[in-house]
């Protein structure tokens, strides 16, 4: 009897507390679907392991319920209803991302959260579902990747196949967002309908359209069944041949993963393709599980990167409950208010119950740092920290890793784990992939584009100019289009790794020269295909087009007219103004004046009569020029005034004779204006080449009123404005002028150039023609055949251009030569006079009655200015005499002797 209660007793208990034992965690996938099979499979082998293991849910256990869409969202929405209603505390799921966007709305408001791995639309990231969680990493790090690989291959223009439906299409927003911060651009989208729906003649239909485009870099961003189909009529299309680049989502891998070896067909109309496939780093648990796979699915389907993830997944709920157990130690659900008006309907929804303690179990999922299948799992701002993924390249026999990306470290051949290791660097020169064997067997990078395969020929715009022909020139009324700018492009076509199939169009009446502004901007508007002729690149043009490199240096130069100087007796006068004639006689005079009389009372070559030292002064003074004086200098000051002085000659014979030899081999300019700045200033009027961008130049850089501008159409204009007085000075292009002055030699350009730019050929934006053109363009400079063609057409001799500003030599360019000779000799003088008084004085003290005249002619009493003039006209006499005092003796010996040093 008692065993009886007992047995009563435990079965009350167990009925009682039976609804605490099991967690419910529910599960929403199509199970038909690659990513169902292997996640019913993981989920299963992750809830029997968390079961296994009674220290996870302390002793209760998980239930995992999955319920199988079957592709219809009718069937995913009525399965999470069902879980809503019977007290599930999680769902994993949905499988796809506009199911997941109907269910965050309803797991918002029960407080039930959804993970997912599949779901990976960028858009479902937000803040708007609070209660969805992505557990793999979402498609915007996928589009990162595949934004990398096209930067790394030097692709600007890419064509997007994509499914259009929600998830697709967020996804290639995000990709053309990634595209944009680094200059490059989806040239094309291409939708197909939504899976599976997609029919072989609606791929047909998109696939030929793309074949007509100029890109060949074609990501496709789809589902298997629509992709599959996609490569099969690519190739019987013909677009799996070399030149074509096709980047498939990680769809392709996860098919390859699990059904590998696929289909002989199949297999080969996917060869040469670039896929992605979430990376998870190599571990003891990951190998233990992939050793176990084959059992848990009994080889009905390959381990893939997803079936990681859902197992993955469920422990991240496991972890979740547990630390939500340990806080609470219960869950509870509580009747929604806001449906119970709603029980009487035909549809009852009072059984919706909200689960009190999910936004703990979110948070705790939210804050998770465990390590799993997929490696250390933790979320930084809702996303999976590292995200990464493998670059691979399919081949016959599977599929290649050709390296791996991260969006901490870009593209590398190292794995993310280890790099990780090392501090960031995201530099082009970083960024490595293993070699590619692309669509059609090549190993050499395609192009990434073509000329579009329209049937039409490219329409090259070419200015219809009326004047300096050698750059382009229509032929004798053949259609022929010849000229310098016509050769250039012609052999840089040439260069060209394919045929380019092009006319050249006239752009221009041929009675005057066209505007070069309206042939660019019938380039942007596409009107013609490119613009080929003696284009200036200005930065106003290069807003609307594309240029490709300089063939040639341009720049605005100021042309005058010029004359030249006749002959004359007095040319030789010529290098120095009238002013630095008078300065430099004057300089030769004083010398020989402060020579004199520094030299006078001890050097005999400077004394004498006075006519023969008057003769002295001048012989000494002008001698110098030439290094030729004969006398010499014996004072100490004097040598340093000769020395300074013939530093000054040596610099006035060196400027003298490079003038002098200037003006007789150069022409005079005749026109005060000496470059742009003086043009401006002068107010004269301003002749341009009619077409040139000079006069926008002059008007909108320069301020130059249009009405000083004078619009020229020829090279005869040129002349005959320039000699009448229409025009001061012409402004126009340096090749221009160069082309001119073969022909008409009284004309000069005056200054320097005073822009800077070059002539090239005009694309639309972004046309990789121009890429490529200004390659060939490199090549031939490099090859030396443009300067060739140059020579070819303007090998004839120039006229002096006269560029040399010849001026005379200004006083001002020597005055401080001058002032520092002047004040060396005024130095000297005053020191000279000083000990000569000093000399003076003493002698008074000794003598104040005599006389310092030896010929005692006056019988006055001289003045003392006299006495002074006469002492230094005096011969010094080196003798020492000794006085009465052997100490005053002594003194004076020193005191001559120290001046006899100085002088």
């Amino acid at each position: 009897m008692n065993m009886v209660w007992l047995l009563l007793l435990l079965l009350y208990i167990s009925e009682g507390s039976s609804g605490h034992e099991v967690v419910k965690v529910g599960a929403i996938f199509s199970l038909a679907s690659v990513n169902g099979k292997v996640s019913k499979i993981a989920i299963e082998a992750a809830e029997r392991d968390v079961n296994a293991d009674p220290s996870v849910l302390g002793g209760r256990k998980l239930s995992i319920s999955i319920h199988d869409a079957n592709y219809s969202g009718f069937l995913g929405i009525t399965g999470a209803m069902k879980y809503m209603t019977s007290g599930t505390v999680a769902i994993i799921g949905p499988q796809d991302a506009t199911m997941a966007q109907i269910l965050s709305h309803l797991s918002n408001e029960l407080h039930v959260p959804l993970l997912s791995y599949t779901a990976l639309d960028p858009a479902l990231a937000t803040l708007q579902y609070p209660y969805f969680i992505q557990t793999a990493p979402n498609d915007q790090f996928q589009m990162a990747a595949i934004t990398d690989i096209i930067g790394y291959y030097d692709w600007h223009d890419i064509v997007v196949v994509y499914t259009d439906d929600d998830h697709c299409r967020n996804g290639m927003v995000a990709l053309g967002d990634k595209l944009e911060e680094r200059s490059l651009k989806i040239s094309s989208k291409v939708a197909l309908p939504p899976y599976p729906t997609a029919t072989r003649t609606e791929v047909r239909d998109a696939l030929l359209k793309i074949k007509t485009m100029e890109s060949r870099v074609i990501v496709l961003y789809t589902f298997s069944k629509t992709g599959f189909l996609v490569f099969e009529v690519a190739q019987s299309l013909g677009m799996m041949e070399a030149g074509f680049v096709w980047i498939a989502s990680s769809w392709l891998s996860t098919v390859i993963d699990s059904y590998s070896p696929l289909p002989l067909k199949t297999t080969n109309s996917i060869q040469g393709v670039l896929t992605l496939r979430l990376h998870t780093p190599s571990s003891k648990r990951k190998r233990s599980f992939i050793s176990r796979w084959n059992e848990l699915s009994n080889g009905s389907v390959g381990l893939n990167a997803y079936s990681l993830y859902a197992y993955d997944t469920v422990w991240m709920i496991a972890k979740g409950l547990k630390e939500l157990f340990d806080q609470n130690g219960t869950i509870s659900f509580s009747k929604d208010e806001r449906v119970g008006s709603l029980s009487g309907e035909s549809l009852d929804f009072s059984s919706l119950g909200i689960f009190n303690e999910g936004k703990e179990l979110l948070n705790n999922v939210l804050n998770i740092n465990m390590t799993g299948l997929t490696g250390p799992i933790q979320f930084l701002d809702r996303y999976p920290l590292h995200p990464s993924y493998d670059i691979l390249n399919v081949v016959k026999s599977g599929m290649k890793r050709i390296g791996y990306w991260s969006n901490y470290s870009g593209l590398s051949i190292v794995t993310p784990e280890t790099l990780y290791e090392r501090s960031a660097n995201r530099s082009t020169s970083s960024q490595q992939l293993s070699s590619i064997v692309w669509p059609g067997g090549s190993r050499i990078k395609p192009r990434g584009w073509v000329l579009p395969l329209d049937g039409r020929r490219l329409r090259i715009g070419v200015p219809h100019r009326v004047s300096y022909q050698e750059f382009v020139t229509p032929g004798n009324g053949n259609g022929t289009i010849r000229g310098y700018c016509i050769d250039v492009f012609t052999a840089a076509i040439n260069l060209l790794p394919y045929a380019v199939n092009y006319e050249f169009v006239l752009f221009g009446d041929g009675e005057k020269n066209p505007s070069y502004f309206e042939l660019v901007n019938n380039v942007a508007l596409e009107e013609f295909d490119a613009a080929v002729g003696d284009i200036a690149i200005v930065t106003s043009r290069t807003k609307v087009v594309d240029f490709t490199q300089p063939y040639i240096d341009s720049g605005l130069v100021v042309m005058i007219l010029v004359k030249k100087l006749n002959s004359s007796p007095l040319a030789f006068l010529r290098p120095f103004t009238p002013m630095m004639w008078i300065a430099t006689a004057a300089f030769f005079l004083l010398i020989g004046l402060v020579v004199w009389i520094l030299e006078h009372r001890k050097n005999d070559e400077f004394r004498g009569n006075p006519r023969t030292q008057l003769v002295t002064i001048l012989w000494f003074g002008f001698s110098t020029m030439f290094f030729s004086h004969r006398e010499n200098v014996v004072s100490t000051l004097g040598r340093c005034v000769l020395v300074v002085w013939l530093f000054v000659v040596l610099i006035i014979n060196s400027s003298y004779t490079a003038s002098l030899t200037s003006i007789f081999t150069v022409q005079q300019l005749s026109s005060p204006i000496t470059g742009i700045d003086s043009l401006i200033s002068s107010h004269v009027p301003i002749g341009f080449q009619v077409g040139s961008f000079a006069e926008s130049y002059l008007t909108e850089q320069l301020n130059v009123q249009k009405s000083r501008l004078i619009a020229l159409g020829s090279p005869k204009e040129y002349a005959a404005a320039l000699k009448n007085g229409t025009v001061g000075a012409i402004v126009d292009e340096q090749p221009y002028i160069d082309l001119f002055l073969t022909e008409y030699c009284d004309f000069s350009i005056r200054g320097q150039q005073f822009t800077k730019s070059g002539w090239g050929f005009a694309f639309p934006r972004d046309s990789p023609l121009a890429v490529d053109l200004s390659t060939a363009i490199l090549t031939l400079s490099e090859s030396g055949r443009l300067q060739k063609l140059h020579d070819k057409w303007f090998s004839r001799k120039s006229c002096s251009s006269g560029e040399s500003d010849l001026e005379q030599l200004q006083l001002q360019s020597f005055i401080g030569l001058f002032s520092i000779c002047a004040g060396v000799c005024l130095l000297a003088l005053l020191l000279h006079f000083f000990l000569t008084m000093c000399q003076f004085n003493r002698q008074l003290k000794r003598d104040p009655e005599s006389s310092p005249s030896a010929s005692g002619s006056s019988t006055s009493t001289p003045t003392r200015l006299r006495k002074f003039l006469a002492f230094a006209d005096k011969k010094k006499n080196r003798k020492t005499r000794y006085s009465k005092s052997k100490i005053e003796d002594n003194n004076t010996f020193s005191s001559e002797h120290r001046e006899d040093f100085v002088n």
